[in-house]
């Protein structure tokens, strides 16, 4: 750096630059406050009004004392809210309290400038936390103003201005913005050498790796969004809409989780059967590993595998939105040998406990030698007896499916689906309980499906020889209007839907114009989603191939550079404007005035001024100094003295030159 430059930096940073500082870091903090500690906003308020007052010099620089209790003090502070310095939002929390540290102790333009890259990284990691399509238009803001900042440190007219540093800082958006578009349709998209742990308040509710009486009726009154399904093809009936998230074969006596061995990696046996349905699924992040499809899913993402227990699952958790495209066969036969090691876990069962269940079971058994009549004598028990499908069943106790069945007789899905399940392997029937959403709402607007948590579900498959895996649905025969309609309409009104989430506009789809206006939004954010969010991967290369025919690198390497070039002589054409001044009438007669002078021996020098220019033409033509004075004044006075005057007073101005001349030089 020369003495120069080292100078420069060491300069006091202007008002408007200090300003926009301001500015910028409330913009910055501001998406961040939803996972930020509430310390740092004090810590924030006290470091800008003690800048302030430096800047107003009624307050001191914080001396090294200081700095260091400040920096202690945050550390504590990370370490009591957080848990310590480790993991995403401890990162965050410390890189936010850095860039507002940072702004007490800023002298120079050097010290502001470090401010303003901290700002960049920060506003860089709110991306990780919301991502949707008003924080990225949100993000638009804060970036600007950084921009303002960095334009106004620098000691020029526009430290004076801060509207025309605003300005300055947009322009500079715009011009950037073609070439970010180009960057981000060809730029590669690799897999990266490490991942950061998802941020613990991007996790909604959502299904567990267990299930106990009562978890999935809780997510009954949750609005949140699970995911979003598109199909290729004609959308499905809504009985077939089974989205399977996990297989729970394990049952201690009141809890249902997956069994250890389920964790195998080899696919199971299946054959495609029927019609294969296709469809891409847009998943909202839930900080587990599955993901939904219908049954079977024969093709997954490259990511993700079919586990044995027919459950797709990726090795990372879901931590952002994520987009997959899956191809199913719903009429697929399901391992019809059936593995010992399946058939082993879809009988287990308690050695003790609910006693009622396991006589009556027997008791069918002896009734019903064959399975399917088996199954068929359960649900129409379920069907004819006074069962009652509700969101608030009352508690059990350590017997849970002998109080069901026999004393309760209230539940929901996740109730019935656990006393079948119970029930067939007690008869001696390999079953198992499978948790996922069934059903979906269907926009219009986009021609796609929602599902939310209230369409979480919890059906029912047992195994049969040669006939493999099939599922039934206990609930179907106490509320069909569940399976057929949705949870509003099997609720009816006995109790009020997402009554616990009134402010959910899930709850309001009774409303007309207020849901029209729902599924709108929704199917913006849904585009947002697929087409931004969800542009990397096969999504990338699919949508090269179908506009180069080919994803060669070669080729996409010179498309990319050709579009580059294309794109900097577009703004190169914007920055200068070379139309605008073959349209500049001014600059045109002034020309005609140089080749006019020019044919009389007197050519202007380059940098030459008009006056300048005007006194030596003077000197060497006196006969002619009036006009020519007559001319420059009038050109000066309309071109820098912002005087109002019409073209043509300039070209008779001109037009006089001319006549005075002599005529054999000839005319302009």
């Amino acid at each position: 750096m020369t003495a120069a430059q080292s100078g420069a930096a060491l300069q006091p940073i202007p008002r408007v630059g200090l300003t926009w500082l301001l500015i910028a870091q409330l913009l910055v903090i501001l998406p961040h406050l939803g996972h930020l500690p509430a310390w740092i906003v004090g810590l924030w308020l006290g470091c800008a009004g003690w800048r302030v007052q430096i800047f107003r010099m009624r307050a001191p620089y914080p001396n090294g004392r200081v700095k260091a209790a400040l920096m202690l003090g945050t550390g504590l502070g990370v370490y009591l809210s957080r848990g310590g310095p480790v993991g995403l939002e401890a990162g965050v929390v410390l890189l936010i309290a850095a860039f507002v540290l940072k702004l007490v102790e800023v002298r120079s333009r050097r010290d502001a400038l470090v401010v303003i890259f901290l700002g960049f990284f920060a506003l860089a990691t709110a991306c990780l936390f919301e991502d949707g399509i008003l924080a990225a238009l949100y993000y638009l803001l804060p970036l600007a103003a950084l921009l303002a900042a960095l334009i106004g440190l620098q000691q020029s007219a526009l430290a004076a201005n801060p509207w025309a540093t605003l300005r300055l800082a947009g322009g500079l958006l715009l011009q950037a913005a073609p070439l970010m578009l180009l960057l981000f349709l060809f730029f590669p998209r690799f897999e990266p050498l490490w991942t950061l742990p998802g941020p613990r308040e991007r996790g909604v509710t959502g299904l567990s790796d267990s299930m106990t009486p009562g978890d999935i009726a809780e997510l009954g009154q949750s609005g949140e969004l699970a995911f979003r399904v598109g199909f290729e093809g004609p959308l499905p009936e809504r009985s077939r809409l089974y989205w399977r998230a996990l297989t729970l074969e394990h049952f201690d006596g009141r809890r249902w989780s997956q069994a250890s061995g389920a964790q195998q990696l080899e696919p199971p046996a299946w054959e495609k059967r029927g019609e294969p349905l296709a469809y891409s699924i847009v998943m909202q992040p839930s900080n587990q590993p599955w993901l939904y499809s219908l049954d079977v899913a024969g093709s997954a993402p490259d990511d993700a595998r079919l586990m044995d227990d027919f459950r797709l699952q990726q090795r990372r958790p879901v931590t952002q939105p994520l987009l997959y495209r899956v191809v199913s066969w719903p009429d697929a036969l399901r391992e019809p040998e059936g593995s010992a090691s399946a058939l082993r876990r879809a009988l287990q069962l308690p050695e003790r406990g609910n006693p009622q269940s396991r006589a009556w079971a027997a008791e069918l058994r002896r009734r019903h030698p064959q399975p399917e009549a088996l199954v068929q004598a359960l649900l129409d028990h379920f069907n004819r007896e006074p069962f009652h499908y509700t969101l608030k069943p009352p508690l059990l106790g350590r017997d849970s499916i002998d109080e069901f069945l026999f004393a309760s007789r209230q539940g929901f899905c996740e109730h019935f689906s656990s006393a079948m399940t119970f029930v067939l392997r007690a008869a001696g029937i390999p079953a198992r309980v499978v948790t996922g959403y069934q059903g979906g709402e269907f926009n219009p607007a986009g021609n796609y499906l929602l599902v939310h948590q209230f369409d979480a579900h919890a059906w029912v498959e047992y195994w049969q020889p040669q006939q493999g895996w099939s599922a039934v649905d206990p609930t179907f025969q106490v509320a069909p209007e569940r399976i057929e309609r949705g949870l509003q309409q099997a609720l009816g009104e006995e109790q009020g839907f997402l009554e616990e989430a009134p402010l959910s506009l899930a709850r309001y789809r009774d409303i007309g114009w207020l849901n029209r206006l729902r599924l709108s939004w929704d199917n913006l954010n849904y585009g947002w989603q697929r087409w931004v969010l969800g542009y990397q991967g096969e999504q990338q290369l699919q949508t090269l191939r179908n506009w180069f025919g080919s994803t060669d690198l070669r080729l996409l390497g010179v498309a990319a550079v050709a579009s580059v070039a294309a794109m900097w002589a577009v703004v190169a054409l914007w920055l200068f404007k070379p139309w605008r001044r073959e349209g500049d009438a001014q600059q045109r007669l002034f020309r005609r005035f140089e080749r006019l002078l020019a044919r009389h021996g007197l050519q202007r020098g380059p940098g030459e001024g008009p006056r300048a220019f005007a006194e030596r033409a003077a000197r060497q033509l006196p006969a002619q100094a009036g006009a020519i004075w007559a001319f420059v004044v009038l050109f000066e006075a309309q071109r820098y003295a912002g005087r109002e005057g019409a073209p043509g007073e300039l070209a008779r101005a001109l037009r006089r030159l001319r006549r005075t001349l002599p005529w054999r030089a000839g005319s302009g």
